[in-house]
């Protein structure tokens, strides 16, 4: 499988694609994030141990036909720790509409002119999709990327279990490319974080790994994919990279106490030259 920029991606494993969740992860998914929800709330009093926030901005962007609703847990608990918290505005996620293309642009236009400072994106599966994208053509906009289930290493609709939902929106959308990896242009230009969960069941997890670079990172979880946004391993991950200064990025180090629910992440693939006749 090639990039459009020529990079070839080695498969993740034994030169064997990555497929969809099995049926009993995808099955339980639901369950599992309810109960994720439940031991957010539990969590509550020990919020006090995040860091806090520095007030820059920050746009969440919901998964595929979720709407702001889905992401307001996490919104509000960031805007407690300081920060101010957007989400897009945009009603139900149905895909690249040409009015979520365009309502995008404008959104992260309109924070960065309100706040005069760079913005950092926080998506949600298909939403971290669209954060990358942002990143890749409005750099200067963006201070960093944090991605929570987000299959952007897609290269073949078995690989999620939301395909068929997405496609069936696919007259609503703009021309886009055949997969998410098709706009995958090597690491991102602005600080990266992906979040996933080997238990994750809608996508495949090796779709959700960053390219190797000094500013990209791969944190793993132990979750379901209906709970990234209220997860609270999730949350104490998104806290500490939202703190990191702009201008001294360093990789997450969770503390002692806290390391066993951020398990050892997967090696990302490595991106090899591609053959001249791809």
């Amino acid at each position: 499988m090639t990039s459009s920029s020529g990079i070839r991606a080695a498969p993740p494993r034994g030169g064997e694609e990555p497929s969809a969740p099995p049926l009993q992860l995808y099955l339980s998914d639901p369950g599992r994030a309810a109960v994720e929800f439940g031991l957010l709330l539990g969590a509550l009093p020990l919020s006090w141990a995040l860091p806090i926030g520095d007030g820059h901005p920050v746009l969440v962007l919901p998964g595929l036909m979720a709407g702001d609703d889905s992401t307001w847990p996490l919104r509000r608990i960031l805007r407690r720790l300081g920060y101010r918290a957007h989400g897009w505005r945009l009603g139900r996620n149905l895909g690249p509409t040409p009015a979520a293309v365009t309502g995008l642009r404008n959104r992260l236009d309109d924070l960065h002119s309100r706040y005069d400072e760079p913005v950092s994106l926080i998506g949600w599966s298909l939403g971290g999709i669209y954060a990358r994208a942002l990143a890749r053509n409005f750099r200067w906009e963006v201070r960093q990327v944090i991605t929570l289930g987000s299959p952007f290493r897609l290269s073949d609709d078995r690989q999620s279990h939301a395909s068929r939902i997405f496609n069936r929106y696919t007259h609503l959308h703009t021309d886009r490319p055949r997969t998410p990896l098709d706009m995958e242009q090597g690491p991102l230009p602005v600080p990266a974080t992906s979040i996933y969960s080997r238990y994750d069941g809608i996508v495949a997890w090796q779709a959700c790994l960053d390219w190797p670079s000094s500013r990209a990172e791969n944190i793993a979880v132990l979750g379901s994919h209906f709970g990234y946004g209220h997860h609270p391993a999730v949350i104490f991950a998104v806290a500490d990279r939202l703190a990191q200064p702009s201008n001294g990025w360093e990789p997450f180090r969770p503390p002692r106490a806290l390391r066993r629910l951020f398990p050892q992440p997967d090696a990302p693939p490595q991106p090899i030259a591609a053959a001249a006749d791809f």
